[in-house]
C-alpha cells in the first residue's frame, strides 16, 4: 500500500529528498567547522532512504546503490557526531 502511494508521488517524493540532500550539504558548506554535524547526518541519512527507496521501487540499479552507499556514510556520520565512533 505504500509503495503504491510511493510509485504515484514518485517525483514529488524524490523532489523532496534531493531539496533535503542539498539543504544539508548547503548547511555545511556555510557554516563550516559550526554546522549541526549530527542534524545534517541524520537529513542526509533520511533523504538517502527515500531515494533508496524511491530507486528499488523504480527498479534503478544505479541510484540504488548511490543511495544505498548514502545510508551507511550517512550511519558512520550519526555515529562519529554522537562521539560513539
Amino acid at each position: 500500500m505504500i509503495n503504491n502511494f510511493i510509485l504515484q508521488h514518485v517525483r514529488l517524493i524524490e523532489l523532496v529528498g534531493v531539496l533535503m540532500r542539498i539543504f544539508s550539504f548547503s548547511l555545511v558548506s556555510w557554516m563550516g567547522d559550526q554546522s549541526p554535524f549530527l542534524f545534517v547526518w541524520t537529513l542526509n541519512t533520511l533523504d538517502a532512504i527515500i531515494l533508496s527507496w524511491t530507486a528499488v521501487l523504480k527498479k534503478d540499479r544505479a541510484y540504488t546503490l548511490l543511495n544505498v552507499f548514502w545510508i551507511g556514510v550517512g550511519m558512520i556520520g550519526i555515529l562519529r557526531a554522537t562521539g560513539i565512533l
